[in-house]
């Protein structure tokens, strides 16, 4: 079984050492392919974070959404995520752990069944699609339904190539991602048997 504790602290280590000129084209990458993606709606709520600990960024795929779709940023509810719409200008205020988050009330934000698209942080991810977040278990929480149903929305996981794992070893509660972006292009895990 993998030391997830150690793993979660040399990958961030990892990527908060990408040098800023590094970091900032990546992200220009990353919005390229995430807007080509083939599934990515025309109209609908797009849910994406605000990157911090050395994430990579999304405000250029942000910037360049089509017109019909709707930004979102997630909002603390209890022991699940909301979103809440949100664009450059709007306030915000800092959650428990020190992200910004949109200035509404929690329980007006919208449900995780309500977004087309999920665009997820992680630390590590692998090609099966198994994902390492930080370790609250929040995506996991606030898309279980997913586990069951299979139902959208679509989860992308968002980092930089350097993250990918051989494997990572999975929890019967972690809920996989349908693709995982990159710099380098989109991954897409091989159907499940």
């Amino acid at each position: 079984m993998t030391d997830r504790p150690a793993l979660r602290r040399r990958l961030r280590d990892q990527r908060r050492a990408l040098a800023a000129p590094a970091r900032i084209a990546a992200a220009e990458r990353l919005a390229g392919h995430l807007l080509e993606m083939p599934e990515l709606p025309r109209t609908g709520y797009v849910a994406g974070y605000w990157a911090s600990d050395g994430e990579i960024g999304l405000h250029v795929f942000q910037m360049r959404l089509p017109g019909g779709l709707r930004y979102c940023l997630p909002v603390l509810h209890g022991d699940v995520l909301r979103f809440a719409p949100w664009r450059a200008g709007d306030p915000l205020v800092t959650n428990r752990y020190g992200i910004p988050e949109p200035d509404v009330e929690p329980s007006s934000a919208l449900d995780a069944r309500d977004m087309s698209v999920v665009i997820t942080p992680l630390v590590g991810f692998d090609a099966r699609g198994h994902r390492l977040g930080m370790g609250g278990g929040w995506y996991d929480r606030s898309f279980a339904f997913r586990l069951e149903q299979g139902a959208p929305p679509l989860l992308v996981g968002a980092g930089f190539a350097q993250q990918q794992l051989d494997a990572l070893d999975a929890a019967e509660w972690d809920v996989p991602l349908d693709a995982v972006a990159t710099e380098s292009g989109i991954l897409r895990p091989p159907p499940s048997p």
